[in-house]
């Protein structure tokens, strides 16, 4: 896929339309948060990306934004009080760097919504009702749900004859086996409050493992059984085990704080560990909800959450970041194991995602040891820094181990493309 970097067409061809302008059909990819709004403009079918940035500081004194589109890097820096102020500042960047968002072609706009609940099983043309549908849903997800609505409000006014697209992170969970999707809580305290699991980074875990489906086919290998596990370790990480293209089990749940260890999240935890700090340190639900959120994982066992100063701590002899690395190797291997089971065998490991891709040492420690269940590393292929989906693992390795890279802004212009073309 071409990077942001990449020159952008029409800027030097001679082509019709003004320089920086696409002559594909395009979508526009917006994630947004609470107090910021990231986006890409790219082709969807070739798979090109024209320009990305991210606007950052949303109701604070003074934002700042960027835009990157070939050589070009436009900045920004005012006031940016709400969504829609945003909103406003991204059509500017593309205007100042030559690249118009209403000459560029926009057939649709992607939204990444965090959750879908049990409703949204496939992306969603946006209208009123499923706008007030995403907004309902902010009670399981009430850092990432408003502010999706609010992204998705100052689009649409914004762009109002354009069609608006929803694209879950929970769509790909939702067809997880019952057994798998509930918990053992009272059945009718979990239907009452919608407590189930969920999952999340389900566009990464469906991207990645389309990649290695693809990947086996085109080896001429029977794909229909295709039994993987899919590792999408970033700041936030998590797990899938994915059969003949469908998911069977995911580590993250009703939140996702469940899991694997995280940047700033312990993932899986006694619950009753709030009950104790509760009566033990006085501590309130909010109190423990930040400590288990973002003030635990590689940050709170050693003070960092990037990996690349874990691991030259490691190498300085760091003691904490060296437990710190165990604890999190930990828990990945004994996700690794049970999936295997529960897959009934493995024929795929998949790495993806910040650390996944470009951490060796992460993928070297939780694969250690394995040779005696078909998994065999190779520690050259393991160490290069190659681009694209690779193969890792050794020859003789009867489980294939894979990075491959994660594409989420992709998979959601795809979808949303075409959600767009079902529509016309």
């Amino acid at each position: 896929m071409t990077s942001p970097s990449a020159p952008v067409p029409g800027s030097s061809d001679g082509a019709e339309h003004a320089p920086g302008i696409p002559d594909a059909a395009t979508v526009l990819v917006l994630n947004s948060g609470s107090s910021s709004l990231k986006f890409q403009l790219l082709d969807p079918v070739a798979e090109e990306v024209f320009a990305s940035g991210i606007v950052e500081r949303i109701g604070q004194d003074q934002g700042e934004a960027r835009l990157e589109a070939g050589d070009v890097s436009q900045p920004f820096s005012g006031p940016v009080p709400d969504h829609i102020a945003a909103m406003h500042v991204v059509t500017s960047l593309f205007e100042d760097a030559g690249m118009s968002l209403e000459e560029s072609n926009v057939v649709a706009v992607g939204h990444r919504v965090v959750q879908g609940g049990a409703m949204f099983s496939a992306p969603k043309l946006i209208d009123s009702a499923v706008r007030d549908q995403i907004s309902d849903l902010g009670s399981l997800a009430p850092l990432h749900n408003p502010a999706a609505v609010d992204g998705i409000d100052a689009a649409r006014e914004l762009f109002p004859d354009i069609p608006h697209v929803a694209v879950f992170d929970t769509a790909f969970f939702t067809a997880l086996p019952e057994a798998a999707r509930t918990y053992a809580l009272n059945k009718d305290v979990a239907s009452e409050y919608r407590i189930r699991r969920y999952g999340a980074h389900g566009t990464s875990h469906r991207y990645v493992s389309e990649q290695v489906t693809a990947h086996f086919a085109a080896q001429g290998k029977d794909t229909s059984d295709l039994r993987q596990i899919v590792l999408h370790l970033g700041n936030g990480a998590s797990a899938s085990a994915v059969r003949g293209g469908t998911p069977v089990d995911t580590s993250m749940g009703l939140t996702p704080l469940e899991g694997l260890v995280m940047g700033t999240r312990t993932g899986d935890i006694d619950p009753s560990v709030y009950a104790h700090l509760s009566r033990s340190a006085g501590m309130d639900i909010d109190q423990i909800d930040t400590l288990l959120n973002k003030r635990s994982g590689m940050q709170g066992l050693c003070g960092m959450s990037d990996f690349r100063d874990i691991t030259a701590a490691i190498r300085d002899g760091n003691e904490e970041a060296e437990l710190a690395m165990q604890v999190y190797v930990h828990r990945l291997r004994k996700y690794v194991g049970s999936y295997s089971f529960v897959l009934g065998g493995l024929d795929a490991i998949a790495f993806t995602a910040g650390i996944g891709e470009n951490v060796p040492e992460v993928r070297e420690r939780t694969l250690a040891g394995l040779e005696g269940f078909g998994i065999v590393l190779d520690p050259e292929r393991n160490a290069e820094r190659v681009k694209g989906v690779r193969v890792i693992s050794a020859p003789e390795s009867a489980v294939t181990v894979l990075i491959v890279p994660t594409d989420e802004e992709l998979a959601i212009a795809q979808q949303a493309l075409e959600v767009a073309r079902a529509e016309e």
